[in-house]
């Protein structure tokens, strides 16, 4: 169908997704055709194009197939959709009427690599060998050989677990910035005495708000053993096949009767009461019968991940969350997403040695940010699959939900913990390094005045950072061994450091 007067014919997968009706948000590209010049449009959170009126087609399921191939980012959940509707056998007769075309050999491949089947079809022995995604459009995974279609499969993953990442302009700009190299330009300017203090307090730091984020206050154990958790990850090349190793973390950071000794197998959910005091959904978990295909998808994505050359940032937040999606625990997911993120920056090089990036803070700060990039995901699964709740309060799936969590865009939550990464590098980093240096100085100036012992003197150091180099009234009786004019002089010298040291802050107590 060719458009006419100023009618727009969708094309491509937004075409496919509202001809079968999917229960899917449609694609992140949505294409026309209509009169006019060819221009982009850019929203907030997806992107049209639209192109003369000539690029129109017959409407029909190849078609828009072929359009998408040669023009968009693939969203895999609506192109495995669309060859579903397509079928084995018309999928042998594009294939037979094109059997050089690259266009129905990636749809042939994928037909089979997606849906872990094959169609009665001979090895293709004609037409160039082409990439199965478009490295323009796509960060594609190292190119394994497919002699039967004649094609590269650059795509991460498999059948079991297939997320699909989009270049975008955002996503170019952060990796062009050489963020890792700054981090460790920052560490190597400090002293090590300096910079292995500031590491504890961020390992700390980080414990502490990544349980905050799960609304909870651990005791001094539980941090404890969670940075140790932290420290392991940071330095160990732990295997993420291995159930067992995954099994053993989770362990160690929840409370010893939710220790898991396997995958979880009931059906999960998070959800909480409404202002009208009726349980929402918030996010449907994937079906426990689900889960171990998931999670040994899970664990080869991220192996390869951890060996291939992509961004360690990227690799991160697809290992991560693709991780807190399948949530595969009944607790402690959510830190141990977190815990993956800092295990793939340090294994790849990414976090200079010894240190750890306080996420969870930057998370904190802006939670709504965080809540956005789950609900990105959450909302998708949410929209699409067929659920209902139970007399007892828990969840029943009605229908097949696994092709939700297998194919999925990993976009948003990448360019998401980007920003994090930038945020805990020039701000929670720096600061703890700023604010030793200062402290450091600070206290020099007050022991040269009286030698204090070290608590006192990190005391008096600590309330007269906190008031602009004054010793408060209402503090002053805490130091009654000391004479006002003692007292005068240590607030000089400290005034003296802060004077020139106007550019650091102070970001905590």
């Amino acid at each position: 169908m060719v458009t006419t007067g100023r009618e727009a014919q969708p094309l491509g997968q937004l075409a496919l997704h509202t001809s079968l009706s999917l229960r899917l948000p449609p694609p992140h590209v949505r294409s026309y055709a209509r009169p006019g010049a060819r221009r982009t449009v850019i929203e907030p959170t997806f992107r049209e194009e639209h192109y003369p009126a000539d690029y129109g087609n017959d409407g029909s399921l190849v078609a828009n197939l072929r359009f998408a191939f040669r023009n968009e980012p693939l969203d895999l959940a609506v192109v495995w959709a669309a060859l579903q509707a397509l079928g084995s056998t018309e999928v042998e007769r594009w294939v037979q009427r094109e059997p050089t075309g690259e266009y129905a050999r990636r749809a042939w491949f994928l037909y089979e690599f997606l849906g872990n089947s094959e169609v009665d079809l001979p090895p293709a022995r004609d037409g160039r060998y082409a990439a199965v995604l478009d490295d323009r459009r796509h960060y594609t995974a190292p190119a394994v050989r497919s002699r039967r279609h004649r094609l590269w499969n650059n795509l991460w993953g498999d059948h079991r677990l297939c997320p699909v990442l989009r270049r975008t302009e955002h996503l170019e700009q952060r990796t062009r910035e050489h963020w890792s190299a700054r981090a460790l330009a920052l560490t190597t300017a400090h002293d090590p005495s300096t910079l292995a203090r500031a590491v504890h307090y961020l390992y700390t730091h980080e414990t502490r708000s990544s349980y905050a984020i799960e609304g909870e206050a651990p005791s001094e154990h539980r941090i404890e053993r969670f940075v140790q958790a932290l420290q392991r990850l940071q330095s160990d090349h732990w295997e993420p096949r291995d159930p067992a190793a995954l099994i053993a973390m989770q362990n160690q950071i929840v409370e010893s009767r939710y220790a898991a000794t396997g995958w979880r197998t009931f059906q999960s959910f998070v959800g909480g009461l409404g202002n009208d005091q009726r349980m929402r959904l918030y996010y449907l978990c994937p079906r426990p019968e689900d889960v171990p295909e998931l999670m040994q998808g899970w664990a080869d994505l991220s192996a390869s991940l951890l060996a291939a050359d992509l961004d360690p940032v990227l690799a991160a937040a697809m290992q991560s969350f693709a991780f807190v999606f399948i949530h595969p625990f009944e607790d402690g997911n959510g830190r141990l997403h977190r815990c993956l993120m800092h295990h793939m920056l340090a294994q790849r090089g990414f976090t200079p040695e010894g240190v750890i990036f306080p996420i969870s803070a930057a998370i904190l700060r802006q939670r709504r940010l965080y809540d956005q990039a789950l609900d990105t995901f959450s909302a998708r699964v949410r929209g699409a699959a067929r659920w209902q709740w139970a007399a007892d309060g828990t969840v029943q799936v009605i229908d097949d939900t696994l092709d939700l969590y297998r194919f999925w865009d990993a976009t948003p939550q990448a360019e998401y913990l980007y920003d994090r990464v930038v945020e805990t590098i020039e701000v929670d980093l720096q600061q703890e390094l700023n604010f030793l240096v200062r402290f450091d100085a600070a206290y020099a100036a007050v022991i040269a005045v009286v030698d204090m012992p070290n608590r006192r003197a990190e005391l008096m150091t600590q309330l007269l950072l906190q008031n602009e180099g004054h010793l408060s009234k209402g503090k002053r009786g805490h130091f009654a061994e000391l004479t006002d004019a003692e007292v005068a002089a240590m607030e000089a010298g400290v005034q003296a450091v802060l004077a020139h040291t106007t550019d650091l802050t102070v970001p905590r107590p």
